[in-house]
């Protein structure tokens, strides 16, 4: 499958706003640990780093969206997505990407 289709399945898969903002909070603290881990040479700091990345996606995909997180059909598109859905959340504009797919 293309990004370009995949994208929009990602974002329905992700329609609160809450759900992004676990998202987003679990990709930058996940990144920062495993960034971290690979400077210090700490193994163990990355695993943090997955459990802390992934596991704010998946809890909220279980309690607030009641679906499946992308991560598990598509890793490599889901990883690329939650950057991006991340970028649009921070810079204000992702309200702009679901216009895009609903039009």
């Amino acid at each position: 499958m293309k990004f370009e289709d995949f994208w929009p399945r990602y974002l329905q898969a992700h329609s609160d706003p809450r759900t992004r903002a676990l998202h987003v909070a679990g990709t930058l603290f996940g990144t920062a640990l495993v960034a971290t881990a690979l400077a210090a040479r700490k193994p163990w700091l990355a695993a943090l780093g997955l459990v802390a990345g992934f596991g704010p996606a998946w809890a909220s995909h279980a309690f607030i969206e009641r679906n499946r997180p992308e991560s598990f059909r598509a890793p490599i598109a889901s990883l690329r997505a939650d950057y991006i859905m991340a970028w649009h959340v921070l810079r204000g504009t992702i309200d702009e990407q679901y216009a895009k797919i609903r039009s």
